[in-house]
């Protein structure tokens, strides 16, 4: 996916840059690739960087469905858990630049960080292996490791891409650009390639009886192992700069300063001041108010920006909580539902081009003035598309949805396994009005309003012979299938209890309904043994993984036999009537009391087509757009400001998740609605918005560029720089 992270590190040499008076070490001289411009030192931060990504994003991939199927919470709290992770992950890196820009330097910061990264994978790893404890020991194992994780992730993330640039000379500006796009390039092949191994290590390998969750997070442990060896590895060629001062802070103190400074001279009888942040002139220099007031102009329009987030990151959570009730089959291979994230990635790695050599181009023939704000506001709309387009889709797979029974309610079929039509009535109720012919798959469950938790209930089963008259209990929300039979020349029935949900994890489930005078002994595969009871009785359900079971083994006394049940697919949940036939041999009826996913996971692909297509169109030009509007000082705080809105954005979705629990497709329609909203929003104050050419206006602020006098109060940004 495309990275939020800005590695547009070009640098100036600047007076900030040069070390205390009195201390003049030797420059470095890093050696170079192959007699290029290249330092040797950016293979090693390009390869960390790679790791570092495939770590993240590999262990991000499966983290959902580690707390639905592993902590065994329910898929709001789920959620909310990932977008609150997530949120943490863009809060931290500020307090990153703050250590390296002000304390330790961007090499010791990258390190020391890197080591609590470690411990975090390490502490997540140990705690998703089930004989470690039990759940609440699991559960503060796993947000210890999260939390460190966050840390980590986000307290190295403003440094690398920034340390990877102080590697170059100052000269070599294009060999620095191409540095950068590389390392944008490993990246995206981090987290393509991680998206797509970690969920088939979760679910295609198996491990203390379930999913390998423990190997799922192990393998991601061990690329930030390696990224951390490499990283050190290359310590004797890195060019380290010592901190510079963090200009996040210095701007937020003029910020302050103007503010408390207007409030206190808020008497007519002072004169009023063009700008409320002229009200810093009196501590801080013309240039920092002035790069400050670009500054604020760009991160006036980032306010509506999280609603874009909000929407994106929801392709690990919400998008992969959808594939789960899905069909994944492609012919054969079966995709995971957490395998789906891979095509971000994917789809990024081919728009970025497209775009830039295809569509834009294209655009500028037709003579349409496509500014960036334009193309932010076109990503908005493909933004809000896709979660139409998933709204669709979480439609198409309702209607195959099982009825969810709510107090007083309970839900019925009826399965005919006698010799002949029968009638089914229930008194006081009005179901099953049609003829039921015998071993005829039911039609849908029927409800039953009950006039308390639990109800007594007669049924009248009428064949061509006289009626027969019998009374079941119905406990609430619960699921039943009235058993019908012939015994001793009479009809008798039988009551029991159905699953009340489908099947998740991509597995199905079936139970045997045994009609023979003889008890049967069933192997499915090579473990699964299955003992059923003679004369009508009725196993449990078994959860078996999706698969074609055509070789299943019957033992009937001293005999054995063949079953052939054919496909039991995702989610689904059968009842398997074991009967006798003329040739003295045995046959299987099958019938589905929980449908199958019907709805092909491909049909997320329009869905995350739209979101990545926009995402090229917001985040990338959104970046470029912001960055070419403040100075090169400046970068640093439109950076922090950028990914302050991925922070907020995955906020937005942990309150949605968490305050009023909707439909799932409501609650995209929800999310699309509001993306739009924001999108009218963000264009009215896109067109009101005046480009600028930063450097112009600095210099025609400055003047005659003047010495800044050197004193604690006076911040002189043209003499001091900081990257975030």
């Amino acid at each position: 996916m495309a990275e939020r992270e800005n590695t547009n590190g070009r640098k100036k040499k600047q007076q900030g840059d040069n070390p205390p008076k009195g201390v003049c070490p030797p420059e470095k001289k890093s050696p170079k690739i192959c007699g290029t411009n290249y330092p040797l030192s950016i293979a090693f931060i390009v390869v960390n960087e790679f790791c570092e990504r495939f770590s993240y994003y590999g262990m991000k991939a499966v983290l959902t469905l580690y707390f639905l199927y592993f902590l065994h919470w329910d898929e709001n709290t789920s959620t909310a858990v990932y977008h609150a992770f997530s949120s943490l992950c863009y809060f931290t890196p500020v307090i990153g630049a703050f250590i390296a820009d002000s304390w330790m330097g961007k090499y010791k910061t990258i390190i020391y960080l890197s080591i609590v990264y470690v411990i975090g994978h390490v502490i997540k790893s140990v705690g998703a292996i089930p004989s470690v404890g039990n759940q609440i020991v699991h559960v503060v194992l796993s947000m210890t490791g999260l939390t460190l994780i966050a840390l980590g992730t986000g307290g190295i993330k403003p440094c690398v891409a920034a340390f990877g640039g102080d590697q170059f000379e100052d000269e070599h500006v294009q060999e620095r650009s191409k540095f950068f796009s590389v390392f944008y390039l490993s990246i995206n092949a981090g987290s393509l390639i991680s998206t797509f191994i970690t969920p088939v290590l979760r679910g295609d390998v198996k491990c203390f009886g379930g999913d390998c969750y423990a190997l799922a997070f192990g393998v991601p442990a061990s690329l930030m192992v390696i990224a951390l060896v490499v990283f050190i590895s290359g310590n004797g060629m890195y060019k380290k700069s010592p901190p510079q001062g963090n200009i996040l802070l210095e701007v937020w103190k003029c910020i302050w300063f103007a503010f408390t400074n207007r409030i206190k001279n808020r008497s007519r009888q002072i004169p009023t001041r063009e700008h409320w942040l002229d009200w810093a002139s009196e501590k801080y220099s013309s240039q920092l108010i002035t790069e400050v007031k670009m500054v604020t102009r760009v991160l006036f329009l980032f306010i509506p920006l999280p609603m874009f987030w909000a929407l994106f990151d929801q392709q690990g959570s919400r998008w992969t909580l959808q594939a789960t009730k899905m069909n994944a089959d492609f012919g054969g291979f079966i995709l995971q539902p957490d395998q789906m994230q891979f095509l971000n990635p994917l789809l990024i790695l081919v728009f970025i081009p497209v775009f830039d050599f295809g569509l834009y181009p294209l655009i500028n023939l037709c003579k349409f003035n496509f500014t960036p704000i334009k193309k932010m506001a076109t990503g908005m709309i493909l933004g809000g598309l896709a979660f139409a387009a998933a709204a669709i889709v979480e439609l198409k797979i309702e209607e195959n949805a099982m009825p969810a029974p709510v107090p007083k309610e309970s839900y019925i079929q009826v399965l005919n396994l006698a010799d002949r039509d029968i009638e089914v009535a229930i008194q006081d109720y009005h179901l099953f009005q049609l003829t039921i012919k015998p071993f005829q798959d039911p039609a849908d469950y029927s409800k039953l309003i009950l006039n308390s938790d639990q109800q007594s209930v007669l049924f009248k089963i009428q064949d061509q012979e006289s009626p027969s008259i019998f009374n079941h209990t119905i406990h609430e929300k619960s699921m039943y299938s009235l058993i019908v039979y012939k015994a001793e020349g009479s009809l008798t029935s039988h009551l029991v209890e159905d699953l009340g949900e489908k099947q998740t994890e991509g597995m199905t489930a079936v139970r045997f309904i045994n009609t023979l005078d003889q008890d049967v002994n069933i192997t499915l595969g090579n473990e699964e043994f299955v003992s059923v009871n003679k004369s009508y009785g009725v196993s449990s359900y078994k959860t078996l993984t999706r698969g074609s079971y055509n070789n299943v083994k019957c033992q009937v006394g001293a005999e054995e036999f063949i079953l052939h049940l054919g496909l039991l697919d995702f989610g689904a949940a059968y009842t398997v009537v074991i009967t006798n036939t003329s040739a003295k041999t045995i046959q299987a009826w099958k019938t589905e009391d929980i449908k199958s996913n019907n709805v092909h996971i491909s049909w997320q692909i329009p869905q995350y087509l739209l979101i990545s297509a926009g995402e090229v169109m917001f985040s990338i030009t959104g970046l470029a757009f912001s960055y070419s509007q403040a100075p090169v000082s400046m970068k640093s705080v439109l950076q922090a400001g950028w990914l302050l809105t991925v922070a907020f954005g995955n906020v937005i979705v942990l309150i949605v998740a968490q305050a009023a629990p909707l439909e799932q497709w409501v609650e995209f329609i929800l999310f699309a609605g509001l993306l739009f909203i924001v999108f009218v929003i963000f264009s009215i104050m896109g067109y009101f918005y005046t480009s600028l050419n930063p450097e112009e206006l600095i210099d025609k602020d400055n003047g005659d560029k003047q010495e800044i006098p050197s004193s604690t109060n006076m911040i002189g940004l043209i003499i001091k720089k900081a990257e975030l």
